[in-house]
């Protein structure tokens, strides 16, 4: 976010504070997307046909609830990564959420994916800290992101 404003369709390395800046935004979109599909799943258990054409008109919507909640959250810059789950990538591999955590608490690397998932240590949050400044002063610096004498 950048004086308030949400960036959209920006592929970008977060820190952990930017990822949890966002988290609020992406909260309530899954949230609202989550209770939707329980609707839709009620809805389609309570028909006595599962392959009749409203069941199918149903798994339809479900379908394309699923792509807008990921539409929406890769225009955030997060990468949805399963139903729920959303990963934030900080250049080093994945700052990683899972609905319904209310911040982001784990982190894994880009081969590792949700199983190897592990919890942010309060060191790693300082490193990521730094790493952004770094990266910030690096590329302010210079046009082409290095310094000239």
């Amino acid at each position: 976010m950048v004086n308030g404003i949400v960036e959209i369709n920006r592929q970008r390395c977060f820190s952990i504070e930017e990822a949890e800046e966002l988290l609020p935004i992406i909260y309530r979109l899954t949230d609202e997307s989550s209770r939707e599909m329980r609707r839709l799943v009620q809805c389609l258990e309570t028909l006595p046909d599962k392959k009749s054409s409203r069941a199918l008109e149903i798994e339809t919507q479900v379908d394309l609830l699923i792509d807008r909640w990921q539409k929406k959250l890769s225009r955030l810059g997060a990468q949805p990564k399963g139903l729920w789950l959303a990963d934030f990538d900080n250049g080093d591999g994945y700052w990683c959420w899972k609905f319904p955590e209310t911040s982001i608490r784990h982190y894994h690397g880009y081969q590792d994916g949700f199983t190897g998932r592990k919890p942010i240590a309060s060191n790693l949050k300082n490193l990521s800290e730094r790493h952004h400044e770094n990266r910030h002063r690096a590329d302010q610096s210079h046009p082409w992101g290095f310094q000239g004498e």
